[in-house]
C-alpha cells in the first residue's frame, strides 16, 4: 500500500529541482556524485573523494555480477550507478525525486553507453515503485536523511529486497549521545525535525530482520567534506553567482558552517552501514 509523500520529501524535491541547487551541487558538491566524499587529505579534489565513496561501498558488497539487480534510492545524477554498471556489470535502477537530476542522469548514461544497464525512475523512497522481493541490493548515499518517515523507508527497503539481499548506505546523522536541541540550526536549514543515528538504524533494521554485515564509522569525513565544499564555494563564489542567486550561496555557506561546527562538537555522525536481510 502506498502513501503520499511526506512533507520533508516534497520539500527535498522542490529544492533539488531548483536552478540554484542544480548549479551548486553539480559544480561544487561532487559533479556526478553529490554525496559526502572520502578524502585522503584536506587538499584532495571533492570529485575524487566523492568517487572514492562509490568504490568503497562497491568493494563491500558481496557476490555482485551481471545477474545482480541494484536499486539506488536517492540516486542524484547517477554517478554511483554508472560506476557499478561499468565495473561490476550489474543492472542498476536509479530512483530519484528530482526530474532535473534525472534528465542529466539519462543523458550521462547515454553518453557512457550504459542506457541498457542503468534505468532512471522518478519516485520517492517512501513509496518505492518496485515489486516485492525484486532487488538483490538496495544502495543509498546520503539521501535517507531527507525522509520525514525513515521507518517507512526501511519498510520499503525490506519489501523490495529478496531474502538474503544486501542493503548498503551512508547517511548524515546525529551522534547517539547528541544532546537535545543542539542541532536545530542544521535541522531548520534542511527542513527536518530529526536525523537518524547509528543506533537508530541498527535497532530499526534489526526489527525488520536485517543482520549487520559491517559498519564503518567515518565521521571525520563528514566534517572534512562540509569544510571542503565551503572552501570551494567561497573560492568560486563569483563564478557560481552567475548561475545561482547570491542569497542561496550565502545561506549555503552559513549552513555548511553549521555542519562543520556540529561535527567539531561531536554532535554528528557519518559512515557506511552494510546489512543483509535474513533468508
Amino acid at each position: 500500500m502506498t502513501t503520499g509523500k511526506s512533507k520533508a520529501v516534497a520539500q527535498a524535491e522542490a529544492y533539488y529541482d531548483s536552478p540554484d541547487a542544480d548549479s551548486f551541487y553539480f559544480t561544487i558538491w561532487g559533479g556526478e556524485d553529490i554525496h559526502i566524499g572520502m578524502y585522503k587529505d584536506d587538499s584532495e579534489p571533492i570529485v575524487t573523494a566523492s568517487h572514492r565513496n562509490d568504490e568503497t561501498l562497491a568493494s563491500m558488497l558481496r557476490g555482485v555480477d551481471q545477474t545482480t539487480k541494484v536499486l539506488d534510492i536517492g540516486a542524484g545524477y547517477g554517478g554511483a550507478a554508472r560506476h557499478l554498471a561499468r565495473t561490476r556489470g550489474c543492472h542498476v535502477t536509479c530512483l530519484n525525486i528530482s526530474e532535473t537530476q534525472n534528465r542529466l542522469n539519462r543523458e550521462l548514461n547515454d553518453k557512457a553507453g550504459l542506457a541498457g544497464k542503468v534505468d532512471v525512475v522518478y519516485g520517492d523512497f517512501e513509496n518505492i515503485p518496485a515489486e516485492d522481493a525484486s532487488m538483490d541490493v538496495v544502495w543509498s548515499q546520503d539521501a535517507i536523511l531527507h525522509s520525514g518517515n525513515r521507518r517507512r523507508v526501511l519498510d520499503e527497503v525490506k519489501r523490495v529486497l529478496r531474502p538474503g539481499g544486501q542493503f548498503i548506505f551512508t547517511d548524515p546523522m546525529q551522534a547517539d549521545d547528541c544532546p537535545e536541541g543542539v542541532l536545530q540550526p542544521i535541522l531548520d536549514r534542511i527542513h527536518l525535525e530529526t536525523l537518524g543515528s547509528f543506533g537508530f538504524y541498527d535497532a530499526e533494521l534489526g526489527k525488520r530482520g536485517f543482520e549487520k554485515v559491517e559498519v564503518k564509522v567515518l565521521t571525520h569525513q563528514l566534517r572534512r567534506h562540509y569544510w571542503r565544499v565551503g572552501e570551494e564555494l567561497k573560492a568560486k563564489y563569483e563564478r557560481l553567482s552567475k548561475g545561482a542567486s547570491t542569497d542561496y550561496l550565502d545561506n549555503m555557506i552559513k549552513g555548511l558552517g553549521h555542519w562543520v561546527d556540529g561535527a567539531d562538537k561531536g554532535y554528528l555522525a557519518w559512515g557506511v552501514m552494510h546489512y543483509r536481510l535474513a533468508k
